[in-house]
């Protein structure tokens, strides 16, 4: 199976980064892309509530999740939509980060709201609050496909093992966990905490990230790590996007699931314990 990790650059015009999503959408399924993933808030990057606010949609309303919709069913490929800040349905006044998974014939196969909520002061200039502006979700997902078991997370989520792990004891063959991952800890934690996953789980980790200095009309600019990452079940980094933008193609052969479980068979093995 072939899959493409998009690392993007996206602004805060979401109608600009859908062009752009697009376009390399169509050029990874060119390259014979079974499977094409794009980073965590593929639409929409911004600090400010209030843009957000502006520019943002509710899910039935979102035109990125209308056009990806349309291109998987063109182009005859699935699609995972790492993830689509929008407005959530009331009472909740803040916002949705939903990951997508979208079947080649254009329909939702499976929707996650990522779980855990990036709430941490990195350095003494970059702090994040991320559920004052999004609500998080309460359910792990997983989903089937024609080439394994697909068990979603975003981001942050990477850092709590037992949730890869469940999802991994109920059948994932495959973890995606798309991201806008912080520059300021990146460099130390961003491959490490992947490549756990993997080796945890036995599943491959497909990891497409968001990279650069990302232009913004108003409020502050972020920039984010990149290097999208895809894992081997046995640990092995089999792409490492850097940081450059566009299409990352890789081969994975889904036999490796089950032959690294077989030698490590450790989702087997939990034990019940009392303490501490």
């Amino acid at each position: 199976m072939r899959a493409a990790l998009l690392q993007l650059t996206s602004s805060d015009d979401p109608i600009a980064n859908l062009q752009v999503t697009t376009g390399l959408v169509r050029a990874a399924a060119k390259d014979g892309a079974d499977f094409i993933l794009t980073p965590e808030v593929t639409n929409c990057i911004s600090n400010s509530r209030s843009h957000q606010r502006s520019v943002l949609m509710h899910q039935e309303d979102d035109p990125t999740l209308a056009g990806l919709r349309n291109e998987a069913a063109r182009l005859g490929v699935w699609i995972l939509i790492g993830s689509l800040a929008l407005k959530a349905e009331p009472p909740e006044e803040r916002f949705a980060n939903r990951s997508f998974l979208i079947a080649p014939d254009g329909s939702i196969a499976a929707q996650y709201d990522k779980l855990h909520m990036f709430d941490v002061q990195v350095t003494e200039t970059e702090t994040f609050r991320e559920s004052a502006g999004f609500a998080p979700g309460n359910r792990a997902v997983l989903a089937k496909t024609p080439f394994g078991t697909v068990g979603l997370t975003v981001c942050y989520d990477v850092r709590f093992p037992s949730l890869h792990r469940a999802l991994a004891q109920a059948g994932a063959d495959i973890l995606t966990v798309p991201a806008a991952f912080s520059p300021a800890t990146g460099p130390m934690h961003w491959e490490p905490l992947l490549r756990a996953r993997a080796i945890e789980t036995g599943c491959f980790v497909l990891a497409p990230a968001q990279v650069g200095q990302h232009s913004v009309s108003t409020g502050k600019p972020r920039t984010t790590h990149g290097h999208s990452l895809a894992v081997s079940p046995w640990g092995e980094v089999l792409l490492d996007a850097g940081q450059q933008p566009g299409v990352h193609l890789v081969d994975l052969d889904m036999t490796h699931v089950a032959q690294a479980r077989h030698k490590i068979p450790s989702l087997q093995h939990d034990r019940e314990f009392s303490g501490p």
